[in-house]
């Protein structure tokens, strides 16, 4: 196994990295973008993986197997830092300890690397601190963010960075990689790659969780039943309900674990009260849980509304007679029965309705429920 294997229907993609991590085309600043379940920070953890990989043959760099690539991989190598924020924005603040960071020589690998997750998360003036750490680099040192797409990242940035453009892989590629890493049932795998319309970590977690898909088809299904403005209502309602129960659904796990771990490093006792300087760390992380279940919520909401906005994909598809295969293909009758209500100029309409809805959630302070109302409304 090696550090590549994750990224399904990405063969171009790889070849460029490979290439590069054996020194053909290999640069400073590195850009790569992709939308929403392409895996472009798993790219970029795959490059960096190996390019300080501890084999001395450069075709071979990239094992998955030696210390090096299981510790970047696992994100516990000290030469490579991952950024990521459960945040709105990365602060400035945080930006100019990324450069601070960046200028120090690696200490055990090749390279020291800077991966940014969310560089679609900074705001100009943050983004113009790291502009000269990127411009004129610290030798050995390589910068990798990662965003939707290069319109979300400033000019001057993005004209320094070589960029890996990545796509949705296609639905067969994303459970064959289910089956053959996480052990899922081919028809099982199968079903579930649709449904994240080939987001592999949605995909999973469908294939995984049997409530998740539950709850995936109850969404979908809410334009069946929407009759009048009280239904809307209650139907925003419990919208906003599932992404929440979603959302915490998979944040527990992630938080014990989080706290388990934390206590175990601290040496913290089996049983009994914390002494008081571990309960301040011990309330830190929950401080920041705290912060990222309210961003979690957010995303998971608009996850949800991306579910609903498949339900009018297959609407439209269905009204213009077109072949291409259907994302809720087990609701096939009741989706012609839907499309015969309607033209295709009304269900583009409720697709933008719900496309304003997510933006308005994802880039603005809006209060979810009285978005979602107001959105709903708009389906009827």
């Amino acid at each position: 196994m090696t550090v590549w294997d994750d990224l399904q229907g990405q063969s171009a993609v790889v070849t460029q990295l490979q290439q590069a991590a054996m020194g053909d085309g290999l640069t400073h600043a590195w850009l790569f973008t992709g939308p929403p379940g392409s895996g472009r920070s798993n790219a970029a953890k795959a490059f960096a993986a190996a390019l300080n990989c501890d084999q001395d043959d450069v075709a071979r760099r990239g094992c998955g197997e030696c210390h090096a690539c299981r510790t970047i991989l696992g994100e516990t190598h000290a030469d490579v830092v991952f950024v990521r924020t459960e945040k709105v924005t990365i602060t400035i603040e945080e930006a100019r300890e990324l450069v601070s960071t960046a200028g120090n020589r690696p200490s055990s690998g090749r390279w020291r690397i800077i991966v940014v997750e969310d560089a679609d998360r900074m705001a100009e003036r943050t983004t113009n601190v790291l502009l000269k750490a990127i411009e004129e680099p610290t030798p050995r040192t390589i910068w990798m963010l990662c965003a939707p797409s290069p319109a979300d990242v400033l000019v001057t940035i993005r004209s320094r960075c070589r960029a890996v453009a990545l796509r949705l892989p296609p639905a067969e590629d994303v459970a064959a990689l289910l089956v053959k890493r996480d052990g899922v049932a081919p028809d099982l795998a199968e079903r579930a790659a649709r449904a994240a319309q080939s987001h592999v970590g949605i995909a999973r977690r469908l294939a995984r969780d049997a409530e998740a898909r539950e709850r995936r088809l109850e969404t979908v299904r809410f334009p069946l039943g929407l009759r009048g403005v009280t239904a809307a209502v209650m139907m925003a309602d419990k919208l906003v309900k599932i992404a929440t129960e979603e959302a915490n659904s998979s944040n527990e796990e992630r938080d014990a674990a989080e706290k388990a771990a934390l206590l175990a490093t601290l040496g913290a006792p089996e049983s009994g009260q914390l002494p008081p300087a571990m309960r301040s760390q011990v309330k830190q992380l929950e401080d920041d849980q705290k912060r990222r279940a309210k961003r979690s919520i957010t995303d998971s909401l608009d996850r949800t509304l991306t579910d609903l906005l498949s339900f009018y994909r297959d609407v439209l598809i269905v009204q213009m007679g077109n072949s291409v295969e259907l994302v809720n293909v087990e609701l096939r009758g009741e989706l012609e029965d839907f499309a015969g209500r309607s033209g295709p100029e009304v269900t583009l309409a409720r697709m933008d309705a719900i496309n304003k809805a997510r933006k308005r959630i994802t880039t603005t302070n809006v209060a979810p429920l009285l978005t979602i109302e107001a959105m709903a409304t708009g389906l009827i």
